[in-house]
């Protein structure tokens, strides 16, 4: 089983940038698509972004051309950066591998990104 660690997180003005990371406690290197998802408060889990093992990506509407994820296999990490902040990207941030359209592995605590003037 792998466990993921986020961190990154901060609050930062509209406009502003962060770069969010995921530690996995094991290799990652089979792993075939991971991906980001955050949560806002009352709000459900929305994925944000995913990358294949092979370096393929995809976003969400909502944050493309703003956010890039990438991931270093030889590192075991995962990473987010974020640019162009706006407040409704205010939310815990999570990763997880994503297999067969779920979620696989027990969630980490997230890292809490706010983005307010």
């Amino acid at each position: 089983q792998v466990h993921f660690v986020e961190s990154g997180g901060d609050l930062v003005q509209p406009g502003g940038s962060l770069r969010l990371s995921c530690a996995a406690s094991g290799s990652i290197f089979s792993i075939y698509r991971m991906g980001w998802c955050r949560q806002a408060p009352g709000k459900q889990r929305e994925l944000v972004a995913t990358i294949t093992n092979g370096g393929s990506t995809n976003y969400a509407d909502s944050v493309k051309g703003r956010f890039t994820i990438s991931r270093d296999n030889a590192k075991n990490m995962v990473f987010l950066q974020m640019n162009s902040l706006k407040p409704e990207d205010t939310a815990v941030y999570y990763c997880n591998e994503l297999r067969g359209g779920n979620y696989y592995y027990p969630w980490g605590q997230g890292t809490h990104v706010t983005v307010s003037s």
